[in-house]
């Protein structure tokens, strides 16, 4: 009988409820929650292909040491006995854990324990530090403690959404189709969306703002000054409680409105329009992500931000507040346990002497950290100039993610001692390392994460575990027996954990501290619904939203406007003329070892790309489908050209996914610059120098596969997953001289099997197709210039039959034959609609993005392509104009 198990999806800090079906042969389904107030349902194109991400192909599965298999008692004694070995010979400096949002509540409180209050050094920071980090110390600063204030029912009640430096519709998805809802159900709302590119989440938009990269500071801070002068100051609000408005307006208003649109690139009238509206909408959230922590400047724009809705009393009501979105799906659990290098558990401060104090009573430890640790930048230069000696990461890799990554890739390299916990076997962080842990996966541990508003919901565990896997905690708690305090490590589930974690929440705290969860009922724990902090005890007020009571945690109880001044915002100069922005795509995750497991994620965009604007394409003579290289002083990465008018002009945009499992140059980290916002330590991974050039190359393929192919031998290469195989795009700067050698020694091909196919040396072209019997075994197609293959016909006949010659000549040619449809590529994810099934029912009448959903079901699941859906409706109409 299948059996259904409610959890949480291990994507994005939406947190949205999902229930997994085990059915009777071990076949695993999932379909969102209907119950969970995150999403009521809702699954994003990630989150409803969960399913095809959880086979055991590429785990890793056992302990091992050097290269070599290990018993788990072998690698925990190794790895305590070279962390003790360092402490004691170079003191608690000289080691670091490097954590994760992807880490469960209890793991991260593990892993925080160790290290602040056993080990005694902060020397443990997380990849959290690359996405949030700036909100944190934007909320710090501004309410005293790292507090989000609001819910994700505020963006339904507001009147007034805005989108500043957030993609929602593609790293949101299922917020998104919230908010798109209340808008529908409510058309007077207004979404004003401020990036640089014209994003999806444009389509909703009343207003978009093609923001100058980093001009958010100059932009709220010329609304404060605009508001100051209005009637919608909340005076009582500002005088009763906060301190540091006259400062503040002060700053503001010393920078003209030309000046300000100057520095945000924006016209004057553009300036007014948004602040008027802004000034005359008291239901106002202001939703605010990367594009805003990513940067030199970060805290400064939280900040600002903060400012005008401080000013306006507009904070903690319904329908009104700031609202970080936070990126990963436990970046909220690891602030709540002090994840951060500068901080301390349950929302305590590493530098208040009586916080450690009372942590380290708390904890009866041997120790305390007194001062904050290095953050993830620092902490790798000091890996690098021979500061750590040993150094665990955990979930997470970091010579992907980082900025300068090649540098933090030898930093790994060369370190004495590198311990990596892992589900992936193959990273190309876990290549480096001296000893891997297996650790336990989505649907195999067992924990709490929490959301981006305060929302803790439980992750169940739903599969056998694998080989001899383990929970993250579980591998702490024993190195940290083995290191000598077993007492404090003795636990034998992640009840215990979650138990400690929310007394300590309570402890000492009678209201002075925002994060209490103590009243939470402990034996509820394996049937705990989701529920929002604080949950102080049996009696207590519930508190869905906070400060619209004008109670702050700064000691005299009030919230701080912060002066900010206008930053230097330029990067460029004539050897780097383009502004690099990273960031994420609709259907991949972080480093792709969950989603690049799915075909149907990698069918919409399946290798890595620099996207132009078309001027800047045709100064540089770069078309669509060429590849271009993207170049800083710190490294290269070569990607496929994407030309749009989407993009800002003098600007480029690249996704942060792709790595070398799937691509051959195209970490794009590499070439980022190690640049961090002083406050936060966040690097700023959206504002980059580079210059871009044509990458020409003497023959480009495209090859299809049944197997996984072997890494090849040429200039530029990207892999991805499809439906009964493997696809991959190609370019040469030299054509190997046998091709038929070149691809058996590729797709693993036996000399026995005799490949069909053409060579035409006139025009280049050259197609080889392997057969086993009716089944297709690989193909290659070659030219000149980009191919031109129908690429998801092609694919598809990896799980064809090829009966006959016609059928096999059809694959060679490259294009279906007659009364077979090309589905063109994807442009639906979830359905697996293609653009040319879509042009095809818009010419049968479906003249909408309601139409094209009752026809295709396209658009009608998570609803992040429906912005890609109008854009092709609107241009057949178009077309069909002319």
């Amino acid at each position: 009988m299948p059996v259904e198990t409610k959890t949480t999806c291990p994507y994005c800090g939406v947190g949205c409820g999902v229930i997994a079906t085990v059915n009777d042969d071990g076949a695993v389904s999932v379909r969102g929650d209907l119950d969970h107030p995150a999403n009521f349902g809702r699954l994003c194109s990630k989150g409803s292909a969960l399913a095809e991400t959880i086979d055991l192909e590429g785990r890793l599965l056992h302990p091992e040491i050097a290269g070599r298999r290990a018993a788990w008692d072998e690698a925990l004694h190794l790895v305590a006995s070279r962390f003790s070995q360092a402490i004691a010979e170079h003191g608690p400096d000289s080691v670091a854990f490097y954590v994760s949002g992807q880490l469960l509540t209890e793991d991260y409180y593990l892993a925080n324990k160790l290290m602040k209050g056993f080990i005694g050094s902060a020397n443990i920071d997380t990849n959290s530090r690359l996405c949030m980090s700036s909100s944190v110390a934007g909320h710090r600063r501004a309410f005293g403690a790292d507090t989000v204030p609001g819910t994700y029912e505020d963006m339904e009640l507001a009147d007034l959404v805005i989108l500043t430096g957030s993609n929602l519709a593609w790293c949101h998805p299922v917020l998104y189709r919230r908010l798109a809802a209340a808008k529908a159900a409510r058309p007077e709302m207004k979404v004003v969306v401020i990036d640089p590119r014209r994003t999806m989440s444009a389509d909703i938009a009343d207003m978009h703002l093609a923001i100058r990269p980093d001009g958010d500071v100059a932009l709220f801070t010329g609304l404060l000054a605009h508001l100051s002068g209005s009637s919608a100051i909340d005076n009582a609000y500002v005088q009763n409680h906060t301190a540091g408005f006259d400062a503040a307006v002060q700053a503001a208003g010393e920078r003209s409105l030309p000046e300000i649109a100057e520095a945000t690139g924006l016209t004057i009238a553009e300036l007014i329009s948004f602040y008027e509206l802004f000034e005359r909408t008291e239901k106002t959230v202001t939703c605010y992500s990367q594009g805003v922590n990513q940067s030199e400047s970060g805290t400064d724009k939280v900040n600002a931000i903060i400012n005008c809705h401080l000013a306006t009393g507009r904070i903690g009501r319904p329908g009104m507040g700031p609202f970080s979105l936070t990126g990963q799906p436990n970046a909220m659990g690891g602030r709540e346990v002090g994840g951060l290098a500068n901080m301390l558990a349950a929302h305590m401060a590493i530098e208040n002497a009586e916080d450690r104090d009372r942590v380290q009573r708390f904890w009866a430890s041997p120790a305390i950290a007194r001062k904050p640790g290095l953050k993830a930048v620092d902490m790798f230069r000091a890996v690098a100039d021979g500061h750590i000696k040993a150094l665990w990461i955990m979930a997470t890799n970091p010579v992907v993610s980082m900025p300068d990554a090649g540098a933090v890739e030898a930093a790994i390299k060369a370190c004495p001692f590198v311990v990596v916990s892992d589900v992936t076997a193959n990273t190309d962080t876990a290549r480096h390392a001296h000893v891997l842990l297996p650790s336990l996966g989505w649907g195999e541990k067992n924990g709490t994460v929490t959301n981006s508003e305060r929302r803790i919901s439980r992750q169940r565990g739903f599969l056998p575990v694998p080989g001899e896997a383990k929970a993250d905690w579980w591998q702490m708690a024993e190195v940290g027996r083995r290191m000598g305090f077993d007492a404090a490590f003795a636990y034998g589930q992640p009840l215990e954990i979650f138990a400690e974690h929310a007394a300590l929440s309570g402890f000492e705290n009678a209201g002075s501290r925002d994060f209490d969860i103590s009243g939470i009922e402990h034996d509820s724990y394996d049937a705990m619904a989701p529920f929002q902090w604080p949950k102080a005890g049996p009696g207590e007020a519930v508190v869905t939203r906070f400060f619209a009571n004008g109670r702050f945690y700064h000691a005299d109880g009030k919230a701080r406007f912060i002066a900010t001044a206008l930053p230097e915002t330029s990067r460029t100069s004539s050897d780097y003329p383009l502004t690099l922005n990273t960031g994420r795509i609709r259907d991949q995750w972080h480093t792709m070892t969950r989603t690049g497991k799915s075909a149907r994620l990698t069918a919409h965009i399946a290798e890595p790309f620099a996207e132009l604007h078309p001027r800047d394409a045709q100064i540089l003579g770069i078309e669509s489908a060429d590849l271009v290289e993207l170049e800083s002083p710190y490294g290269k990465v070569l990607l496929r050209a994407l030309v749009s008018e989407r993009q800002a002009r003098g600007s480029v945009f690249a996704p942060m996914h792709w790595n070398d499992q799937f691509a051959s140059r195209a970490r794009i980290d590499v070439v980022v610059a190690p640049v961090t916002d002083p406050h936060s330590g966040q690097p700023a991974s959206k504002n980059v120098a580079v210059k871009a050039r044509l990458f020409e190359a003497k023959a480009y393929g495209f090859a299809i596969s049944r197997t996984r192919p072997n890494a090849p031998d040429c200039a530029y290469w990207a892999i991805a997953k499809a439906d009964g195989g493997y696809r991959m795009e190609l370019a040469f700067e030299e054509e190997p001289q046998d091709w038929t050698l070149w691809a058996r020694q590729v797709f693993g091909i036996d000399v026995r099997v005799e490949p069909l196919g053409y060579s035409d040396r006139q025009t280049g072209d050259l197609r080889l197709a392997f057969f086993d019997g009716e089944t297709l075994l690989a193909a290659l197609f070659v030219a000149n210039q980009p191919v031109a293959v129908a690429r998801n016909w092609a694919i598809s006949q990896l799980t064809e039959r090829h009966e006959d010659l016609r059928m096999r000549f059809a694959l060679v040619a490259g294009r279906p034959g007659a009364g077979r449809a090309d589905p063109g590529a994807t442009v639906c994810s979830c359905f697996n609609v293609g653009v040319n099934q879509i042009t095809a029912a818009i010419r049968e009448g479906c003249h909408s993005v309601e139409a094209i959903g009752k026809a295709l079901n396209a658009g009608t699941n998570c609803g992040s392509c429906r912005a890609e859906i109008r854009g092709i409706i609107d241009g057949c109409l178009k077309t069909a104009a002319e």
